[in-house]
């Protein structure tokens, strides 16, 4: 070797091989749930059929239901979804790029519940499939609608804790305000200024005076907690008839959509509400993704000092985004008092906020994505009641979990590798 061979060798970069990680949080949470349904196949069989209802008595078109051999059902989605955990571990053999897709996820996800369904309904009452979508939708509402609040104020950096304080909050403004007037618009109008009202306090006080994001947010939840039942106690309950008892918004159904079977009644017979929920899905998706404004906001939650570069005020773009999160976390809240009851009760949110944060996360902060684990969440929520009526065997204790338990093992075991924005919860600071 000449000196200048060596020379040039030695200067030479060194180049080392970057250690592949493989994520294995999705494919072995498919491989526990494919291991789940092998059991109930083949160490826990029910014998007996089971009944899915497809459409209700009063549908226009009525489809026939399906009935089958619970030990049959159980066992062939039981091979599927194994052969579905074995493509998981191949798609995250692929190492840093290999992501387990979300349709996969999302078949494994029905493939299982059909499987669970019909090995709990066996022998048992028919499960009414239109009433249990029905509901599973009715309780995703505010949870999408907080999850949407949430995905607005952390795509601008702001890490919105609070979204169950302005959940109870829109509901008590909605309820109080539309029982004195005896307007549900009114009612929903004043859920959405409750709600900005925690905004601002959150913004205030995370943005301006730099407190902790996470630490304002769990005490306005302990304070709008405390202040709803203060007042619902001195003040909703000394005239119930006055203060706490509005109207609700009806039912509209959608001419001709109204009567496609199974899909009529889930979507097209639905309130103001939950239409506004469709729109403000596509509204999010859109302004966050399509517009200048969207870019805005990306930007002062990604790269801040770049985005003040280009002249972009940071701090004003955040204080008015949180406000705006709000507002659509407010509407949320508006559907407890104005759709679901007539009237306010102490923490009727129950804790849907912090799931709505939850669906944030393994929505991985695009509004498409937590709207559909929103309705993940609600969707189980809604199965705890539907399993007690057909006669389930599962334990009661367990079915009151359930929510719960899903809630965790979407967001530890499902999520797989996500990225919040580069931003979210540092505070910006001019310099």
């Amino acid at each position: 070797m000449t000196l200048s061979a060596g020379v040039a060798a030695a200067s030479a970069p060194i180049v080392r091989e970057k250690a592949i990680r493989r994520d294995l949080k999705a494919p072995i949470a498919l491989d526990v749930f494919a291991l789940v349904t092998l059991l109930l196949a083949f160490v826990a069989p029910r014998a007996g059929e089971s009944t899915f209802m497809l459409s209700a008595s009063g549908d226009a078109i009525q489809i026939p239901p399906i009935v089958a051999a619970s030990t049959v059902v159980v066992t062939v989605i039981a091979v599927v979804l194994a052969v579905l955990a074995v493509l998981a571990h191949l798609y995250s053999a692929r190492g840093a790029t290999g992501k387990v897709p979300i349709w996969l996820i999302a078949v494994f996800g029905v493939l299982f519940l059909v499987a669970f369904l019909a090995w709990a309904a066996s022998g048992e009452r028919p499960v009414q499939v239109p009433g249990l979508l029905v509901g599973a939708l009715a309780l995703s509402t505010p949870i999408i609608f907080g999850a949407l609040g949430g995905v607005i104020g952390e795509r601008a950096g702001v890490v919105n804790v609070a979204i169950e304080g302005q959940l109870l909050l829109g509901a008590f403004s909605a309820a109080f305000v539309g029982s004195i007037t005896h307007s549900a618009v009114l009612g929903l109008i004043a859920a959405m200024v409750g709600s900005v009202l925690v905004s601002f306090v959150l913004a205030t006080f995370a943005i301006r005076y730099i407190v902790d994001q996470v630490i304002v947010g769990v005490v306005l939840n302990v304070l709008v907690s405390g202040l709803t039942s203060f007042l619902y106690s001195k003040v909703l309950t000394s005239n119930p008839e006055q203060f706490n008892s509005t109207d609700r918004f009806p039912q509209l159904p959608i001419p001709g959509l109204s009567e496609i079977p199974i899909l009529g009644p889930v979507f097209f017979r639905q309130t103001i509400i939950v239409y506004l929920m469709y729109v403000a899905v596509f509204l999010v998706w859109f302004g966050l993704y399509k517009t200048r404004w969207g870019l805005r906001v990306r930007a002062v939650g990604e790269h801040p000092t770049a985005a003040d570069t280009v002249g972009i005020n940071v701090n004003r773009t955040r204080f008015w985004t949180v406000a705006l999160a709000g507002a659509v976390a407010g509407i949320g809240g508006a559907y407890f008092t104005l759709d679901a009851v007539s009237s306010f009760n102490k923490d009727m949110t129950n804790g849907l906020g912090f799931i709505a944060l939850a669906a944030v996360i393994f929505g991985r902060w695009h509004p498409l994505q937590a709207t559909l684990a929103a309705l993940l969440f609600g969707f189980a929520t809604n199965l705890q009641s539907s399993l007690g009526i057909i006669g389930s065997p599962v334990p009661a204790e367990f079915m009151l979990m359930l929510p719960y338990i899903v809630t965790i093992f979407a967001v530890a075991g499902l999520v797989g590798t996500s990225r919040a924005p580069a931003a979210d919860g540092k505070p910006y600071i001019k310099s």
